[in-house]
Order: structure tokens, then sequence, then C-alpha cells
């Protein structure tokens, strides 16, 4: 049973890019989607840990030798495609935090998004909400965990993490945490089952 349950946001609880939204991004950038993917990933840890969306599309241009034609669209698509909730997700969380859990959010993601995200009434559902582009670090390593379980109050023994990246739950098991790939809601009801303990 875990009283104290540390969700990541992007393939847990917030969708992933659709097809249609990453074909919509490589046809903005003018560049065969291969090259394109690698440099937008490449780029994207200095993103997510604080860089501003010019200087990253700057970068990105950089290791594709390019320029981009505009700019602001490309942020606007990009923006676009990392903002889709998951209703059963949404559901879940509410339900966890009407049971009196204690939820926490650790996400890598960039200043731009947070905005987005904050006008959603479940996030205030979160006890503490740990950006890595607030706190200049992102995951794996290993000071974003400690400093999410800091925000949260408690130590990393009594936290449950949940993310979709193995390299992720790795880094919070290293830490002390306990913690799953996530696969679906049913996943996150069966190791949370039963009354929190306190």
């Amino acid at each position: 049973m875990s009283d104290v349950i540390l969700f990541d946001l992007y393939g847990v609880i917030a969708r992933t890019q659709t097809e249609q939204a990453r074909e919509r991004l490589v046809e903005l950038a003018g560049v065969p989607g291969e090259r394109f993917w690698k440099a937008y990933w490449d780029c994207r840890p200095d993103y997510d840990a604080g860089l501003g969306s010019a200087a990253y599309w700057e970068n990105v241009a950089a290791r594709l030798g390019t320029t981009f034609a505009d700019v602001a669209a490309l942020t606007a698509a990009d923006l676009d495609s990392w903002s889709e909730s998951d209703p059963e997700m949404v559901a879940l969380v509410n339900e966890l935090a009407d049971e009196g859990r204690t939820l926490g959010l650790l996400s890598n993601i960039i200043e731009d998004l947070v905005p987005v995200w904050e006008r959603s009434d479940w996030l205030k559902r979160f006890a503490a909400r740990t950006f890595s582009c607030r706190i200049g670090v992102a995951k794996p390593d290993p000071r974003a965990y400690e400093v999410a379980a800091g925000q949260l109050g408690v130590p990393v023994e009594r936290i449950l993490f949940l993310d979709d990246s193995e390299v992720n739950v790795r880094a919070a098991l290293a830490v002390g945490m306990a913690a799953e790939v996530f696969t679906s809601a049913a996943q996150v009801r069966k190791l949370v089952g039963g009354a929190p303990t306190w």
C-alpha cells in the first residue's frame, strides 16, 4: 500500500505525441524525419532544464546545418503535440486524491508547457509539482528525485514513483524510492490497493 505517489507526466497522465503531430513537425521543419528527430531529442535535455524555445530551435537547426523558415509555427505545433491528457488517468488522479493519498508530479517539461497544464483543475490535486525547467535538472539525474521528495516533504523511501521510462524508473530505485514502469491505470490501482497507510 502506498500513501505517497509520485507520477511522471508524459506517457502516464499526459499523452505523448501522435503520429499526425509528429508528421506536422517534420513538415514544418522541412528536414527528413530521421535526421529531424535525432536533433530534436539530442537538444531536448537543455530545453527541459530551462532553455528558451528560440534557443532550443536554434540548437536543433544548428545540428541539422539548416535554418527554419517559421520557428513560431514549429514552437506552436510542438506545444500542441504535448498538450493532451489521458481522461482515464485524470480520473484516477482525482480518485487517489479523494482517498487521501499524497500525490506528487515529477516531469521533464519545457517552461512553455507549464502554463498549459496549470490551467487543468486536476493539477491542483498534486501536493507538489516538480518541473525540470524550474529546478534546472531533469530525470534521470538523481537530483530531480531528491528535489521532488523534498517538495513532498517525505523521505524517498516513502514514495512510489511511476514513469513510462525504464531509465527513469531505475534512477528512482537507485535513490531509494519504490518505482515501477507505468503501463496502465489498472496497474496503478493494483499497486496502491487498499487504504492509505499513515
